[in-house]
This record gives C-alpha cells, sequence and structure tokens, in this order.
C-alpha cells in the first residue's frame, strides 16, 4: 500500500511549474492583457470590431451558400464576396490597434494614462468566457483572413472575373465562351505560373483599372497583346507542335445569294506535317516553327516586309520585300510560333459570310427559306447603334421583307423566319460590339488567305533574297491541295462516304 509520501516528488514538481509560470502570466496580464482592454475600450477599436464581425459572418454565410446550395455566376455578387468584404474584414481588424494606438496618445499627451490599469479578475466567470470568446474569435479571423485571401485571389483568376466584370473585355469574353479553348482559364495563357508573373499580371491590371476609370482605355482592345507569352510557354503545354499530323482533310460549305440559297462545297487537303519518325520537318508545321525570324512594321503584325530563315546547315536566308530596297526595316522582330498564325486561337472573330455559311450548314439558318442568304449579309453587314438596336431591327426587317416579298412563306414557314432572326442576331452579337469599335474585320484571323492576308503576309512573290535567285514560294500546293472548288454535291465526298 502506498504512502502519502509516495506522491510528493510529482506534487513538488508540478509546484515548481505553477512557480514558474505565474510570474509570466502575471507579467503578460499585466503588461499587455490589461492595457489592451483598457484602450481598446474606445469608439473606433469597437467599430472595427463591429466591421469585421459583421463583415466576417457574411463571408461565412455566403461560403456555405455556395458550398451547399447553387453557385451563382453574377460577376458583381463575386467583386462584393471576394474582393470588397474581404477589404472590409481586414480594414475592420486594422482599426482596433488604431484605435488603441489613438486613444493611448491622447491619454499620454493629457497625462492622463492610470499608473495601474484596472484588474482583471479571472475568478469572474463572464470574464474568463468574454476572454474565450476574444481568443476565438481571434482564431476565427485568422482562418477568414487566410480563405478569404486565397478565395479573393483565385476569384481574380477566373475566367468570370476577367470577363464578365469588366465591359471592356465583352467582346473578347464572348469569343472566348464559343472558342475551342474555352475550358482553358485566362490566366493559364495571359499571366503563367509563379509569383514575378502574378505580381506583373496584378501591376498590369492595375494599370487597366485605371484605364477604365478615367475613360482612357483603348477601344477596340489592341490586338495583339504585346506582353503575351511565347508560345512554347502556352501552347505547347498541351499542343506539340513539332508532333507528325500529316494531311487534314477540310471541307468548306458556301450558299450563293439566289433564291434557293444553291449550296456548293470546297475540299481541300492540308499539308500540315510536322516532323516525321526519320525527324524530318514537312508541311506547314514542320517548315515554319523555330527556325523563321520576320520585322513587322505594323501593330497587328500583318505587313512583314522581312524574313529571314534559319537552314538546316546553320546558315541564314533573307527575304526582303521589293519595297525595302536592301534596308532593313524598323519594326519589331520576332521568332516565328504557333501565335503568328493562330493569333486568334481562344477569341476568333469570323466575318459575315463565314458567319452564315456556317450556320446554315448547320441548319441552324434554314435554307428552305428563300432569299435567306442574301438578306441574311445584307442585315448583318448593316450598321446599327448598338446591339440592342440590332437585336430589335434584324428580326423586324427580316419579318418585313417576307411580308412584303414572299407572305406565303411566312404564312408556312413562320417559325423557321423567327428562329433566322433569332440566329442572325446571335451571328451579329458574337461578333460586332459597337460601343467597343469592334465590328466585321476589326480583328484579321492570320489563319489561312482568304478574308485577310494571313499566309499572303510573307507567301506574296514579293519576298526575294538580295541576289534574287530565290523567293518565298507562292505555290499553293506547298500547304495545301485544292480537290474541288465550289461544286455543287461534289463527287468525292461520296466516294469518301461524307456525303
Amino acid at each position: 500500500m502506498r504512502s502519502g509520501r509516495g506522491f510528493a516528488p510529482g506534487h513538488n514538481k508540478l509546484k515548481r511549474v505553477r512557480d514558474t509560470q505565474l510570474p509570466f502570466l502575471q507579467k503578460f496580464r499585466e503588461n499587455w492583457v490589461r492595457p489592451a482592454l483598457f484602450f481598446g475600450n474606445n469608439p473606433i477599436s469597437l467599430a472595427g470590431g463591429a466591421v469585421t464581425s459583421a463583415s466576417g459572418v457574411t463571408m461565412i454565410a455566403y461560403w456555405l451558400v455556395e458550398i451547399f446550395g447553387r453557385p451563382n455566376d453574377n460577376p458583381y455578387l463575386g467583386i462584393i464576396f471576394f474582393l470588397l468584404l474581404p477589404g472590409l474584414f481586414i480594414l475592420g481588424l486594422l482599426l482596433i490597434p488604431v484605435g488603441v494606438f489613438i486613444r493611448r496618445r491622447k491619454l499620454q499627451l493629457a497625462g492622463q494614462i492610470p499608473a495601474e490599469f484596472p484588474k482583471i479578475d479571472l475568478n469572474d466567470r463572464m470574464f474568463r468566457h468574454g476572454l474565450d470568446i476574444v481568443l476565438v474569435a481571434t482564431i476565427v479571423n485568422l482562418l477568414v483572413v487566410a480563405v478569404a485571401s486565397y478565395r479573393g485571389a483565385a476569384y481574380m483568376d477566373s475566367p468570370q472575373f476577367c470577363g464578365q466584370s469588366c465591359h471592356v473585355m465583352h467582346p473578347e469574353y464572348t469569343a472566348y465562351k464559343i472558342s475551342a479553348h474555352s475550358h482553358v482559364a485566362c490566366v493559364d495563357c495571359h499571366i503563367g505560373s509563379g509569383a514575378a508573373s502574378y505580381f506583373r499580371a496584378k501591376v498590369n491590371g492595375t494599370k487597366q483599372l485605371l484605364e477604365v476609370a478615367f475613360d482612357r482605355y483603348p477601344r477596340p482592345i489592341e490586338s495583339p497583346v504585346s506582353s503575351l507569352r511565347p508560345a512554347r510557354d502556352i501552347c505547347e503545354g498541351c499542343h506539340t507542335p513539332a508532333r507528325f499530323v500529316g494531311e487534314k482533310l477540310l471541307v468548306k460549305s458556301a450558299f450563293a445569294d439566289d433564291e434557293t440559297n444553291t449550296e456548293t462545297q470546297s475540299v481541300i487537303v492540308l499539308h500540315l506535317g510536322g516532323q516525321d519518325s526519320l525527324s524530318h520537318l514537312t508541311g506547314i508545321h514542320g517548315v515554319h516553327l523555330g527556325h523563321i525570324e520576320y520585322i513587322t512594321t505594323d501593330e497587328s503584325r500583318t505587313t512583314i516586309p522581312w524574313v529571314q530563315r534559319r537552314n538546316a546547315d546553320g546558315s541564314e536566308t533573307t527575304f526582303t520585300s521589293s519595297t525595302l530596297k536592301g534596308v532593313e526595316p524598323q519594326g519589331e522582330r520576332r521568332v516565328m510560333d504557333c501565335i503568328d498564325c493562330h493569333n486568334r486561337a481562344a477569341h476568333t472573330f469570323v466575318t459575315p459570310e463565314d458567319a452564315l455559311n456556317r450556320a446554315m450548314e448547320q441548319g441552324a439558318i434554314s435554307p428552305e427559306l428563300p432569299w435567306i442568304h442574301k438578306e441574311g449579309m445584307e442585315l448583318l453587314k448593316a450598321t446599327y447603334a448598338s446591339q440592342e438596336e440590332a437585336m430589335t431591327k434584324i428580326p423586324e426587317q427580316l419579318q418585313a421583307f417576307y411580308q412584303a416579298s414572299h407572305p406565303e412563306v411566312l404564312a408556312s414557314k413562320a417559325d423557321l423566319v423567327k428562329t433566322a432572326g433569332q440566329q442572325l442576331v446571335l451571328l451579329y452579337s458574337q461578333n460586332v460590339f459597337p460601343y467597343m469599335k469592334v465590328t466585321w474585320g476589326t480583328h484579321p484571323n492570320h489563319i489561312g488567305h482568304m478574308s485577310y492576308p494571313g499566309c499572303f503576309r510573307c507567301h506574296d512573290g514579293d519576298h526575294v533574297t538580295k541576289d534574287g535567285k530565290a523567293s518565298i514560294t507562292q505555290d499553293c500546293s506547298a500547304c495545301h491541295n485544292l480537290l474541288v472548288v465550289d461544286e455543287k454535291k461534289p463527287k468525292v465526298l461520296t466516294d469518301l462516304g461524307i456525303q
């Protein structure tokens, strides 16, 4: 049986710990807790606590709704709950020490700081519970600041913030949503990873915010983006340009401006090429990537009077336009990469001809409606003061045309006419933005050469070497073979089982 003395060593050890801790706790209470509570009893600090509590509770409630309820895509709610409220929360936290400092300063100047601050009675249950609440609130505040900072940064990196919260970006965001890259976040191409990229983007974003605030932003948005990262850091994260693709069959439909909207098709074989199994560089991709430099003399990179090719043996061949007369031009010098041809990969604006032909080919606008191609083209190319005006006038004028010229069509195919009007409005709203001065053809697409100079920026027959013995080829078959050009129901498609 143990005696009472058997507990003496442990008891003495506990007593020594308590004796060691007591002066520390006492000093902390007297030098920090008492002054903090005394000076913190002021209107500024109390207001800061109220602002922090209100904004914190509101943010937490919204996060819970977002987790367990239906997410809201409204960009302005995101600005409020991910940017403004976190700012108010932090402002409230800052007001607390500011109020403490101001009250202490006033009392110090007035000589009214007490020699001994009001005592803290830890034996008082209410006071102890108050301290517990302060401790829990402090921990919660730290967690809220951490979560709010992360959510705010994540929200500012979202496509919704980039495209919806700023009306200036509406044209680019509209094109982005219907592009093949709509699943790729804006920041993946425009910012990239790392603290340095993030910092540069936020500095640039602040500049753009000031431009919008003072109505000094460019109309339309300048293109190409001069600060865009090289294709090797963007495109090649998903695509491998040197991969051998070989040939690609392209079928394009076109409709005539006659009563029956006669459909014809062109069939093209594109020599995309790449790097084959023997490491030979062939086709469009293989010939162009990585070893061609050029100088452009305009901001849209449409005028290219100087081109230099690095050959397989390490030598260089320079081709210049006849307009230079042997003098190297002044302008932007670039190594050709994906973006020089695929310059609108995620923000493509098409021509009215391409837009209407594609809609009719897919059946969104019925080719059964007589003269729909001719009338639709005229309505798309007409000038409207705003998209809202186009939304009203395009369906009205289409309806008026059939009412005046083909009332029988309007009587028997009213639904098709109504749908055609709606689709024409959609095509217009996806490509024309009057308030941003974006209209058909504002932003050229350098793929191909039918609607814009594109390939002919260099392959124009005018870029020759200094001795005149070589030139950049203008041979169509170097890039593609035309199997059929504007034929009705071409046999080759039937042979291939496509039509």
